[in-house]
């Protein structure tokens, strides 16, 4: 199931930022900024059997989204996690009127990569240093105009 994230939802979340991004995990403040704070943030958690297993943070700033930050647990890789939270974001930035839906990755990601092509995300440049440790990001697009919303994806 796919749920909105609170606070208490943060030490685990923290585990896997430091699990999954040990060169640049986001820290605590980032991630309560998004729930408290941030105006445009939609944050969610992907939930089993009460375990936490992946995450998805976008931002709706009128007709753009951008996904800021997306994990899936080593444990639960090729289960299709990240696809049914990428199918929530794209379904909910087409309900809000969103033209385009980006994102950042590092250009060394593959499985990621080809998870955005996948679903229809292009290369569209490259953000040179995009990281704190100095690695280059692919800036990715997914055009929205004229796309449906699904009433059928509601994360569950």
């Amino acid at each position: 199931m796919i749920r909105k994230m609170t606070k208490e939802d943060l030490p685990r979340i923290l585990e896997l930022e430091a699990e999954l991004f040990p060169s640049s995990p986001w820290p605590e403040h980032e991630f309560i900024y998004e729930l408290d704070e941030n105006p445009f943030a939609d944050v969610r958690v992907y939930e089993e059997d009460g375990k936490i297993l992946g995450y998805i943070d976008w931002w709706v700033t009128y007709e753009q989204a951008q996904l800021a930050n997306i994990a899936v647990a080593s444990e639960a890789h090729r289960r299709g996690i990240g696809q049914k939270m990428i199918d929530l974001c794209v379904n909910e930035c087409i309900k809000a009127e969103c033209e385009n839906l980006s994102l950042e990755v590092r250009v060394n990601n593959m499985p990621a990569i080809r998870l955005y092509e996948k679903n229809g995300f292009i290369a569209a440049g490259i953000r040179k240093a995009y990281y704190e440790d100095g690695t280059d990001a692919w800036l990715m697009i997914k055009p929205l105009g004229g796309l449906e919303y699904d009433d059928n994806i509601t994360g569950n």
